[in-house]
């Protein structure tokens, strides 16, 4: 059985073209999803909660984002979350978590 420790899935679509950089022979693109709960409140107003996710993905699959993800397009990603802190120039401690995709579906679309 698949692990399931620290697992993700997520179904949302992409906020922006993913950004594709390459390090030597690998690629690494890098974009955001959003992911949409809707839901009636207690007075029966339905209300859409949207969260945001910084996906992250490696090698043959970040050369396939790049050639078919688009803003807007639907996918769905498998991976694991990863939290990493990093200091600014001006020596600000930030903090981020993001998703580094193991698995990648193209969902809708053309």
């Amino acid at each position: 059985m698949k692990s399931l420790r620290n697992s993700v899935q997520l179904i949302g679509n992409l906020g922006k073209d993913p950004d594709v950089r390459e390090f030597g022979n690998s690629k690494k693109a890098s974009f955001s999803i959003a992911t949409t709960d809707t839901y009636k409140n207690a007075k029966g107003e339905k209300i859409k909660d949207t969260q945001w996710h910084n996906v992250v993905i490696w090698g043959r699959l970040a050369g396939i984002a790049e050639k078919y993800l688009k803003k807007g397009q639907s996918v769905a990603v498998e991976g694991k979350l990863v939290h990493r802190m990093y200091e600014t120039s001006s020596g600000e401690k930030k903090y981020i978590t993001e998703i580094n995709v193991n698995d990648l579906v193209l969902l809708g679309g053309k």
